[in-house]
């Protein structure tokens, strides 16, 4: 970084010369590491690029229809080019897809009846998941109380313990559900490789069990997607990874046709499925978000891998560590203290480039148990692939990081919100001397 643009930090952005110092400083220590994420990017661009060519994707698929969404292709195409790439028999693609939890509920209620198990093999889900099954709050309609049962099974050693989930299987087990990603937890994201080597040995033991993955912040992380590797039906947002930050809002449902016709029927209704259901003309930004994804994704990884470093030679417990295999775009930083975590994504916000002037506060969020503060100023609101950082006010008082466009802009993220910490006097000075 030159002088010319150190000095305009300084003086736009008001930060202090040692912070942007420390961090230039840190950057050096990643940087061999950005080869491999560029490889990854490639890769899984051409995937796209391919996906889009061999559905002869054309520019009268982004014209749409009014009404109930009949023959609309647009819809179509982007359904056949979302299975293409996870390399999945079908796709459930729609922008009245609220949210990856939506996503997710979609999926297991259009896939569980009454009786039926549910087991949760990567320990407790999400928090707002929870509330969807009932395991937590006192909300209507949960599974449970459409009478599904539940299980949990906790990881072993931070990965599926395959001997303990197949113990726990019985007839009326329905869905083995895995949850890639890390979540408010203090572990790292799951990688491919630790999935494919699960659901190997649970099939060996159980072919008919349906295996299920929360794909959320993992798209385009690796060179494989959990649907190549043997999962049946995965979900998630649109307004995370495969979104790009373009697209408007939406989930996805990827997976076996008989599967993913279950949920198309849970969505709209049975008879109706996948031939109705109005995309509002959002075919050109969905694409064109999935276009631009994998090249997204490696900056925000990119940034995420500078926050761990910056953050772990402050003496910070970061996770994933600095040198783990990457497998979602969430970068956990346990803070030990809430106003570090306050402080934290109130220097997140103060980089954002939309509503950078709001001052974050915790709030009672709904599906949370406990207070949590989210900064996010992008240009979709509560886009989760833009800069933004999140975490709920409770011990160990962890601040969960992720997204960001460009490069550049997660660094600054990371110089504001080192600043505010340096200036509230949060962190040991000594360890930037």
């Amino acid at each position: 970084m030159n002088e010319l643009t150190i000095n305009r930090l300084c003086k736009q952005f008001d930060l202090d010369k040692e912070i942007i110092e420390f961090i230039n400083e840190k950057e050096k220590l990643i940087l061999n590491k950005f080869n491999k994420i560029d490889e990854i990017k490639e890769y899984n661009q051409y995937k796209v690029i391919n996906a889009m060519q061999e559905c002869r994707l054309s520019s009268t698929d982004f014209n749409w229809t009014t009404g109930y969404g009949y023959g609309d292709i647009g819809r179509d195409k982007v359904e056949q080019i979302y299975a293409n790439v996870f390399s999945a028999e079908d796709a459930l693609v729609r922008p009245a897809i609220a949210s990856g939890t939506h996503a997710l509920a979609l999926t297991l209620s259009g896939l569980l009846r009454p009786s039926d198990e549910l087991i949760a093999i990567t320990g407790a889900p999400y928090d707002t998941l929870q509330k969807v099954i009932g395991v937590k709050g006192d909300m209507s309609g949960t599974l449970m109380e459409y009478g599904v049962k539940y299980k949990e099974i906790p990881l072993k050693g931070n990965t599926i313990d395959i001997e303990e989930v197949i113990k726990n299987i019985s007839q009326d087990t329905k869905i083995l559900m895995i949850q890639r990603s890390t979540g408010y937890s203090d572990r790292r994201a799951l990688t491919i490789e630790e999935i494919e080597i699960a659901i190997k040995n649970i099939r060996e033991y159980n072919k008919n069990v349906i295996i299920m993955v929360d794909n959320c912040y993992g798209e385009f992380l690796e060179f494989r997607e959990p649907t190549e590797v043997g999962a049946d039906i995965m979900a998630g947002s649109l307004i995370k990874n495969p979104g790009g930050g373009i697209a408007l809002s939406g989930g996805y449902i990827v997976g076996k046709s008989s599967l993913v016709e279950q949920v198309a029927n849970r969505l709209t209704a049975p008879g109706l499925g996948k031939e109705c259901g109005l995309t509002f003309g959002t075919t050109r930004s969905t694409l064109q978000g999935l276009f631009l994804a994998p090249h997204i994704v490696s900056e925000a990884v990119k940034g995420a891998l500078l926050v761990a470093v910056v953050y772990k030679e402050l003496g910070f417990n970061v996770v994933p560590d600095v040198n783990d295999l990457r497998s979602d775009i969430i970068q956990g930083v346990q803070l030990n203290s809430p106003e570090r975590v306050i402080e934290f994504c109130r220097g997140i916000q103060a980089a954002s480039v939309v509503d950078s002037y709001v001052i974050p506060e915790a709030w009672d969020m709904p599906g949370y148990e406990d207070k949590v503060i989210m900064a996010a100023g992008g240009f979709i609101e509560g886009s989760s692939i833009e800069l933004s950082a999140d975490g709920p006010i409770r011990e160990p008082y962890f601040a969960y990081y992720q997204g960001g466009l460009t490069y550049e802009h997660c660094k600054l993220g990371a110089m504001k919100s080192l600043n505010n910490l340096y200036r509230e006097n949060l962190i040991d000075i000594s360890r930037m001397l």
